[in-house]
Order: C-alpha cells, then structure tokens, then sequence
C-alpha cells in the first residue's frame, strides 16, 4: 500500500515540475499542504502514536519508517519546486539584463548618405 503512495507522490511532484505551476490554483495548493503540515506537526506532538497507526495502516513497519518516506517526498517536493522557481529567475534576470543593456546602449549614430556617384546614363556619351 505504501508503495502507491509513494508513486502517486513522487508522479505528483513530477508533475508539478514539469507543468513549471503558477497562478491562483497552485498558490491554494500550497496553502493547504502547508495547513496540512501544521495539523500533522500538532496531532504529532498531542498523538505521537498516530504515526505507528498510520505506518500499520500503510502497511509500513513503524511510524519513524512513514516519518521517513514522507520525509523523502517533501524534499523531492521542495527541490522540484526550487529548481521550477531558480528557472523562472534565471529567465527575469536575463530579460533584466537585456533591458539594462539596450537602455544603457549610446543611440547609434546618424546614418549618412553616401555621396551621389553619376550613373554611365547620366554621363555624355561620345559621339
């Protein structure tokens, strides 16, 4: 059973990098993760039994072995996350730069006119 949900976790993540998320939906997303930690982290410290519970309902030897997984995963989370995050700088910083360079750049001097050759045609023609 634990194996699922490690997968499922894990395809998650991957996801969630490979979609590059942004907007309204996955700040929500990250609102209730981070509300479903500080719920765990409370019932953790008031039931620390709840993880072996939880670990024998997973099919997981001990609560510390579900402690560790889920451990895994949320690093896994956290690096994909950075990594999406460290892109999307690198690519502001680079049009920052851009944008700098041009502003910066002394305007191009005025473009001169070459001098007027007489064409063969507009020249006499001996007879």
């Amino acid at each position: 059973m634990i194996r699922v949900v490690l997968v499922v976790a894990i395809v998650g993540v991957v996801v969630v990098l490979v979609r590059g998320p942004r907007g309204v939906r996955h700040q929500a997303l990250r609102r209730l993760a981070l509300l479903s930690f500080a719920v765990g982290a409370v019932v953790s410290l008031l039931y620390p039994e709840s993880w072996t519970w939880a670990a024998r309902l997973l099919d997981v030897g001990r609560g510390a072995d579900l402690l560790l997984y889920l451990t895994i995963v949320t690093f896994l989370g956290f690096v994909a996350t950075s990594y999406v995050r460290f892109q999307e700088m690198q690519q502001q910083i680079t049009r920052l730069s851009r944008r700098v360079a041009l502003d910066a750049a002394p305007p191009p001097p005025p473009r001169q006119e070459p001098p007027h050759r007489p064409e063969e045609q507009d020249a006499p023609q001996p007879v």
